[in-house]
Order: C-alpha cells, then structure tokens, then sequence
C-alpha cells in the first residue's frame, strides 16, 4: 500500500487491529507526495529534489551521502525526514516489499481510463467505470498473451529491462569469482568500480537487485563470464507461467432483461389444473384472456385496411 501521509489514514492503519500491518501489508509513502509536503512546509524548492533523491537511494552508501548533503543544508530538514521513517519511504530499507514503485502512478495511470465519468450520476459512473476498466485489463491481456506467443518468458517490462541491461554486460568485466559459493567481484570499466555479487542470496552492491528482484548488468555478466542459466535467478513474479484456471460463478452474473425465472418447485397446489378456466374481461367469456380477446385483433386489422 502506497498511500500519502494524510493523517486520517495513518491513524485508520494504527487502529485496524493488525490488519494493516506487517506481514499481512507493507505499507510506504508515496515520494510525489513526500517532496510536495517538504515543499509546503520549508519552501525551499531547490532541496525537493534532494529530498526525493534520497528517497530512491538504493545503498545505503547513497542515502548516507544525499543525507548528509541535506543536513549540511539545515538540520531541521533533515529531522523532519527523520520523522517519517526510513522502512516507509526509502529504498535502501524497505527490504524489497515495494518492489520500486515509489509514487502513486501505478493507480493513477487508470485515471486516463476514466476520463469524462467524474461528472456523471451514480448510475452512469459506477456503470462507466465497469465497462471502462473491464475494457482497459482485456486489451492488456491480450497484448501480454501476444508477448507471450512471441516467445518471451516474462513481462514485457522485465523483459525491456533484461534486454537493457545485456547491452551494457560488455562494460563489465570479471574481477575475482567463487563460484563455489556463487560470489563473484566484477569491476565497470567506465569508472573502475567494484561490485559484490552473491547469486546465492541474491545481493549486489547496486542495490537493484535487492530492490525490483529484477536482473542487473552485473548479475547477467556474472552468469555470461561463468556460463549460467541467467534465467533460474528472475523472480517468478516477473515470469508468465499459466496459473489457475478460473471458473466464472454462474450466481453472479448480471440478470437478463425480461421477467426473471421461475425457480421454485411446483406440487399439486401450483398446478393450472387447480385453476378456474380464463375469463376475459372485456366479454365476460372463458377460453381467452383480455389481451387476447378476438374481436380486438379483427378491430385492429379493419382500421389497417381502411387506413391504406
């Protein structure tokens, strides 16, 4: 749950019960909304984005620099970053649990899809919202089983990322290797840095991998140097494997138009037999019923002839 720091939710998590606590939910601050309330509150906005910075600080090598950039700045803006906590808003300590989504976006992206039904009344908006996503998830469906057919493995996301991260393996070489224990030190050319990998636990010292559970370059040139199945380290929610089959439920579907069905069980007593015969009211006479009274059809069909 990634909400803003409104206090009405923050008390509506404390008093659930447990519900809305670890480990049944992870909850974090949205950083949009962290680096708008920094700004109301100091109106300095050449430090908001230091602030938001430090809040993607995927090390804690990097949150202790942005940190003290910011401190440097004025310790009363580093003490109020201090009150929100660091599990709820910086990458670095969250232990994976938003998986880096940072903002809000991820549910606001469906606010394209409802465009135009804010206004509506209750009705036309509840039933616009309906159409509109179950619309907006079909097409998403279909492109995925479409990237699926093409003979990609995983999301189209963690395949973009993949993808980018194998043209920039060429950077990387290997600097000392345990392979033993799945250790491996790798050094980028670019700015002679090196780098910790530890396939085992699933740790580098970039700190992507901690976070997305998604492959980095230094990761896939590891597996490229020691020739391993990259692949056994993607995390299975990134990958398209069939899951359940889902059955709908009959008793939920949307009633058809018309008069419902009938669905008691008849005996003796709902018989017709049990029944008087019909009597139409407009004659008096059994055999028909009023909508069916035959001189009306005959009055009917006179007026047709003589209107033409």
């Amino acid at each position: 749950m990634i909400p803003d720091q409104h206090e009405p939710i923050q008390v509506a998590v404390n008093h659930s019960g447990g519900d809305w606590q670890p480990p049944r939910t992870w909850w974090m601050f949205c950083t949009r909304y962290i680096g708008s309330n920094f700004l109301r509150a100091f109106k300095v906005p050449h430090l908001q984005k230091l602030v938001v910075n430090i809040g993607y600080s995927r090390t804690v090598e990097e949150y202790n620099i942005n940190y003290k950039r910011l401190e440097e700045q004025g310790e009363a803006y580093a003490r109020w970053c201090d009150a929100i906590g660091l599990r709820h808003w910086v990458l670095a300590f969250d232990e994976g649990h938003r998986w880096g989504h940072m903002t809000t976006n991820l549910v606001e992206c469906i606010n394209s899809v409802l465009k135009g039904a804010r206004n509506l009344p209750v009705l036309a908006l509840v039933r616009a919202t309906y159409y509109r996503l179950n619309e907006h998830f079909t097409r998403k469906s279909a492109e995925t089983h479409e990237h699926k057919h093409a003979g990609f493995n995983y999301s189209v996301f963690a395949q973009q990322r993949i993808e980018a991260n194998m043209q920039c393996v060429g950077n990387i070489v290997m600097h000392r290797f345990d392979r033993r224990n799945e250790v491996f030190e790798v050094r980028e050319m670019s700015n002679e840095k090196v780098l910790v990998v530890d396939l085992a636990q699933r740790l580098c010292d970039c700190g992507h991998f901690e976070v997305e559970r998604l492959l980095c370059r230094h990761i896939i040139a590891c597996c490229t140097n020691q020739r391993l199945d990259w692949q056994l380290y993607v995390h299975d929610v990134y990958r398209m494997t069939e899951g359940p089959t889902l059955v709908a439920n009959p008793a939920l579907r949307r009633t058809s138009k018309g008069r419902p069905k009938l669905t008691q069980y008849l005996n003796e007593m709902d018989s017709r037999d049990m029944c008087g015969p019909r009597i139409c009211r407009l004659c008096g006479r059994q055999g028909h019923s009023q909508s069916r009274y035959p001189q009306c059809a005959g009055l009917s069909g006179a007026g047709d002839d003589g209107g033409s």
